[in-house]
């Protein structure tokens, strides 16, 4: 076993660290022991949450396009707008009409309200499908006009995260906030303290886990000396909490971001999470932060007991900065390599920073028309819209010793590379007719134990599934469920369509097997044609009299 002090010197020697059990880490052939053990934080993938968008009519005590727009009064448009990329907005079940021009695919450009639970379930699904362990809620000065919205919001993400088996905690960002020194311990004791119950809320160290964001920065927004910073963070520590801290990139040092004698501040912090929005925009940024910042910080906090969670951010898109996921990537390996004990995202759905990792429409077909805005495939590498939750998914997998550490990024941009991508996964569906509620978006939910049902002697069936733009295809997979399904035979056809009207035939009407030996999924292949629109018609069934299917995969060469 390496002593402290003989692994602080290893690591300042650049010696590459491999997170897998934050108990008892495997690096580089040695074994190290972490500040704390695994829990809800440490050892884990943490997703900054705003959930700070709001539409006028959504109910929301705002009633306001809450930072939607510059002026919150009126509808975004080209001149009122401050957001940097365009969600994808179809699996939002609530949106909302702007002031933009329709996207240049032709649909009409809304958006959605933060305030919609089903918005917030459909982040937190998103957040379960895609590795992302833990959500770190914003929470800015509540005593203002955005309160009630703020403590809405609050119970949303709880509920979500209940619903979804993730963890959640609040994170205070202390910016602008005048009376911040008592008002952060009332908020605590009489609101958000409440939360804690909640078998959701993340704790660390049997301790539940409350963020703090903006002690020490060197500017006009974070003015507290460092005496009342730390009266809070010993404060919170007296109510059994344990204490994130979102620090400045230059904490350890007390220079550039960070105000001078403010080390005693950091170090009262359980973990440290310096801020690095702003600060690197490409891939040798990160080296140099790392061979300059993260390597000194890794080892100032092994050495005072202080669990390290650097930022990863994707990159502003409207800057051009994501490289297809490249710069994203070497920063995981980065901060994997130092042996972080777990690492921050920044920021889930922070689409006015533009670096979100949710959903984000992935070609100019997906944005308003005339807008300026960029799509993700802007440096001419088409990346599906969930690529940045793929790719962190990959990331927080690295962190746990899942895959090896490497320095080439594993996860594919659309398809290939990491392994094929279902282009139809969560997807916009449609259907001839379905039963109970046995609807079609169950055949894209990658849920194999749910399933679509027609109604019963009513052949033929459609199933369609919208791929969200035009791809080159040869290949569809078809499941039914495992679990006490027999075999059976279903006739089918596929066929593909560009503009959703005019359909040719891909495949001819074929009898299909489904074999419970087999895992009952059967796969189609033809030769590579392009389609948006993907059609299945069913015309009999040998086992029921209706079409069934539990996933209906697509993918291309």
């Amino acid at each position: 076993m390496l002593s402290r002090r003989k692994f602080i010197g290893s690591v300042l020697a650049g010696s590459a660290a491999v997170a897998a059990s934050r108990a008892g880490l495997a690096k580089a052939g040695n074994l190290i022991a972490a500040a704390s053990p695994v829990g809800d934080v440490v050892g884990k993938i943490t997703v900054g949450y705003q959930g700070w968008f709001a539409c006028s009519g959504d109910g929301a005590p705002i009633n306001a396009w809450w930072h939607w727009s510059q002026n919150w009064s009126q509808a975004p448009s080209p001149n009122n707008n401050v957001i940097k990329a365009w969600p994808d907005m179809r699996e939002y079940s609530n949106a909302y009409q702007t002031a933009y021009a329709n996207l240049n695919g032709g649909q009409p450009a809304t958006l959605f309200s933060s305030w919609a639970q089903q918005a917030v379930d459909t982040h937190f699904l998103w957040m379960q499908q895609y590795g992302c362990d833990t959500a770190a809620l914003q929470r800015f000065n509540p005593n203002g006009s955005e309160g009630a919205t703020r403590d809405g919001m609050a119970n949303k993400v709880r509920s979500s995260a209940e619903k979804y088996g993730r963890k959640f905690y609040i994170m205070y960002d202390v910016s602008g906030w005048t009376n911040m020194q008592s008002e952060i311990k009332a908020d605590w004791t009489n609101k958000m303290s409440q939360l804690t119950s909640s078998s959701a809320y993340a704790r660390q160290n049997g301790k539940p886990v409350v963020g703090i964001w903006g002690f020490g920065f060197n500017d006009a927004n974070h003015p507290w000396s460092a005496s009342a910073c730390l009266d809070v963070i010993n404060w919170f520590k007296g109510q059994n909490t344990y204490v994130m801290g979102g620090v400045p990139t230059w904490w350890r040092t007390g220079v550039s971001d960070s105000r001078a004698g403010y080390l005693d501040v950091y170090h009262a912090f359980n973990m440290i999470s310096p801020w690095m929005v702003g600060r690197i925009g490409n891939a040798g940024d990160s080296d140099y932060f790392y061979n300059n910042a993260n390597v000194g910080d890794q080892a100032d906090c092994n050495a005072n007991g202080i669990d390290y969670q650097p930022c990863v951010l994707p990159g502003d898109v409207s800057g051009r900065q994501r490289a297809h996921g490249d710069f994203m990537w070497r920063q995981f390996y980065n901060m994997v390599r130092v042996g972080a004990q777990g690492i921050y995202i920044s920021m889930f759905d922070e689409f006015n920073e533009g670096n979100q990792i949710a959903k984000t429409a992935e070609n100019a077909s997906m944005v308003p028309a005339g807008s300026g805005l960029l799509a993700l495939d802007e440096d001419g590498t088409p990346c599906s819209s969930d690529y940045y939750l793929r790719l962190t998914n990959d990331g927080g997998r690295m962190l746990k010793g899942q895959i090896a550490l490497t320095a080439t990024r594993p996860t594919a941009t659309t398809n290939g590379g990491g392994g094929p991508v279902n282009f139809a996964l969560r997807q916009s569906t449609s259907e001839s007719s379905h039963t109970q509620n046995y609807s079609s978006n169950n055949a894209v939910d990658g849920d194999p134990s749910t399933y679509w049902e027609s109604a019963n002697n009513a052949f033929p069936q459609r199933l369609t599934v919208d791929l969200g733009a035009t791809r080159n295809i040869n290949k569809v997979v078809l499941k039914l469920p495992t679990a006490n399904w027999g075999a059976r035979t279903q006739t089918l056809s596929v066929l593909g369509s560009t503009d959703g009207s005019n359909y040719g035939t891909i495949v001819g009407s074929t009898g299909v097997n489904f074999d419970p030996a087999s895992n009952n999924v059967a796969t189609l292949t033809f030769a590579t044609t392009s389609a948006r629109y993907v059609q299945l018609t069913f015309t009999a069934n040998t086992a029921w009299p209706a079409g069934q299917l539990s996933e209906f995969e697509i993918y291309g060469p």
